[in-house]
């Protein structure tokens, strides 16, 4: 077949030739370079890549296209959503470049090939042009506040958890300054007493061991809106760390932990909880507390001084957890953890007190009085609850005064509102009117028949 032939049937002569950048250095993955690209980075493990691709067999013939269907094709790079070939090759690219690669068949679909376009132990050949390419975003909210580059990948699939023991190296970066380099060994979990913003924890519990990893951080993760004055950082400051994790012993799963250790550690934490509180390092404190939860929360077979113990310890935690997320300003979350408290204990002094705050957060003044009037009746002596009532009744008559204000407005608005169509539907009357007097083709009887038919259909 001719080259010409070839094209017509969407085949093409293709250069296999090129520069050797498989790591083994077995010929396994050629790369030619057909435009340059620009910037100084490359894309890294766990960035989403987005390209376009043609893919052609040895004699030409193209057997795939993101370029045909007007649609870039995105993955994650170095998770093995593609061939080998690919994930070593992207990896070398910079925005803008086009390159092409040649791929030996245990680089690509090996063996078995990929019927019906991809027969068995072909090589193939790709060009691809990268657009873009950016971080793993490691937020639980999934709102770029945590953005991970993997420099070098780390090894297994082990990862640390909470309470984990971690070994590491880091250097943290602000508006190209060095604030942090060190290397230390702490509980995760503890890193704000030493400095570690929660970002960083955060982002150590997807790591494994021997990774290197880039992380940016927005200011929710970082030193927030108050700054860190022994680092020297600003409120509200963006940052970047350089993060080697070198090893870690994972902290004990509820799972591989007996009733007597949940126990035993429920009151450890309780206490550590409370040394942060009393701190005001909430956020700290609202993780010991959460261990509680996780250890006990769904406990069974317990003995009657067991469930007692697990109770005692459970209800301590929901009233504190509340008492830290009120701290911070979170309502909802306060109350959620005031009605995990009532369950155990209906009429809890404490309960019912901060869940009355916590309505108070999120506007609900009448229930919010309701909860304050049952510790009144409960516990007479607690003045701080007579107080509130009294806060609860001038904020609920400041929202009847405002609902009043708004409803008013609404009402005169409408009235000016139907005032003006009325005045619009009246003089758009008067000419028609004079129009029917004017006109010499509708007669009074008709006139009058026509009115009647309208009275007969309205009846009707």
């Amino acid at each position: 077949m001719t080259a010409e032939e070839k094209t017509e049937q969407g085949s093409q002569e293709i250069s296999m030739e090129g520069i050797d950048i498989s790591p083994k250095g077995d010929q396994g993955v050629l790369k030619q370079i057909k435009r340059e690209g620009s910037g100084a980075e490359n894309p890294m493990i766990g960035d989403k890549v987005s390209v376009h691709y043609t893919g052609w067999l040895p004699d030409g013939t193209k057997f795939d296209s993101s370029r045909d269907r007007e649609d870039k094709f995105t993955f994650d790079l170095g998770k093995g959503q593609v061939i080998k070939a690919w994930d070593i090759a992207v990896a070398t690219m910079k925005i803008g470049e086009i390159c092409q690669i040649t791929c030996k068949p245990e680089y690509a679909y090996g063996a078995s090939g990929s019927p019906p376009k991809i027969p068995p132990n072909a090589t193939l050949i790709f060009e691809i042009e990268l657009f873009e390419f950016q971080g793993e975003d490691l937020s639980t909210e999934e709102d770029g506040g945590i953005i991970r580059r993997i420099r070098v990948k780390g090894e297994g699939y082990s990862k640390p958890n909470e309470g984990a023991v971690v070994e590491l190296k880091l250097q943290g970066f602000h508006n190209g300054r060095v604030f942090d380099d060190r290397e230390l060994q702490f509980e995760v979990g503890e890193g704000e007493s030493l400095g570690i913003p929660s970002g960083v924890e955060t982002a150590l519990q997807q790591m494994e061991k021997g990774e290197e990893a880039v992380l940016y951080l927005k200011p929710k993760y970082g030193f927030g809106s108050t700054g860190y004055e022994p680092f020297q950082i600003p409120p509200n400051a963006e940052l970047g760390y350089e993060v080697k994790l070198k090893s870690f012993e994972k902290a004990k799963e509820s799972w591989e932990m007996n009733t007597d250790e949940k126990l035993e550690q429920g009151g450890l934490v309780k206490e550590k909880g409370t040394q942060y509180f009393k701190a005001g390092k909430f956020r700290q404190a609202i993780i010991q507390y959460k261990k509680i939860i996780q250890w006990l929360e769904h406990e069974s077979g317990l003995s009657d001084e067991e469930s007692s113990k697990s109770k005692s310890l459970l209800l301590a935690a929901s009233l504190n957890l509340a008492a830290c997320y009120l701290k911070l300003g979170e309502h909802r979350q306060a109350l959620d953890h005031c009605n995990k408290a009532l369950e155990f204990e209906p009429n809890n002094e404490k309960g019912l007190f901060r869940r009355g705050e916590s309505y108070t957060g999120v506007n609900e003044h009448e229930l919010a009085k309701e909860d304050f009037a049952k510790v009144i009746q409960l516990y007479p002596n607690n003045k701080a609850a007579r107080t509130q009532i009294a806060q609860c009744q001038q904020r609920i008559r400041d929202q009847h005064q405002r609902e009043k204000k708004i409803y008013a407005n609404m009402f005169e608005r409408l009235a000016s509102k139907e005032e003006k169509q009325t005045s619009k539907a009246s003089t758009e009357q008067s000419p028609a009117t004079t129009d029917v007097e004017m006109s010499d083709a509708t007669s009074t009887e008709e006139t009058q028949h026509n009115g009647a038919t309208d009275t007969e259909i309205s009846e009707a």
